[in-house]
């Protein structure tokens, strides 16, 4: 990750644009994935739901290694939340998902902000976020 205090200039210094086209492709299969959330998150996620955070994990979360990840559809991989193209729970959803497409994955070279564009059509569409936004998003993501 870039550190603006040390001068490093990142190649996306002019901004890059990203408004979501609300496809749903960025929580959609065919390939497994996984939708990393912190127990806070998923405590809220719940109550959004209005079920207790126990409920909520015993039908909602898998336990991946260390880490706690949303459910997918078994049959489509998308996340168990996708629902006609749209996020049931998009008011709280997880970080991972508030940063798409600002990950760090997605941001280390011009060639995977290419790339991320082929699966995602809000990638260089609309508004143009600055560069210490992007890295500000970027090192807020569970990803």
């Amino acid at each position: 990750m870039k550190d603006f205090s040390n001068n490093e200039i990142p190649w996306y210094v002019a901004g890059l644009a990203f408004e979501c086209q609300g496809c749903g492709r960025c929580c959609s299969g065919p390939e497994e994935g996984y939708v990393w959330a912190t127990p806070s998150e998923l405590d809220i996620i719940a109550g959004s739901l209005n079920m207790t955070p126990e409920q909520f994990a015993q039908k909602y979360v898998r336990k991946v290694g260390r880490r706690l990840s949303l459910i997918e559809d078994k049959k489509t991989k998308d996340c168990i939340f996708l629902k006609k193209g749209r996020c049931t729970i998009y008011e709280v959803r997880p970080t991972q998902c508030r940063t798409w497409p600002f990950w760090q994955s997605n941001i280390d070279s011009p060639d995977d902000w290419a790339w991320a564009g082929k699966r995602c059509a809000g990638i260089n569409r609309g508004k143009k976020h600055n560069a210490r936004e992007i890295e500000n998003l970027a090192k807020s993501t569970n990803e």
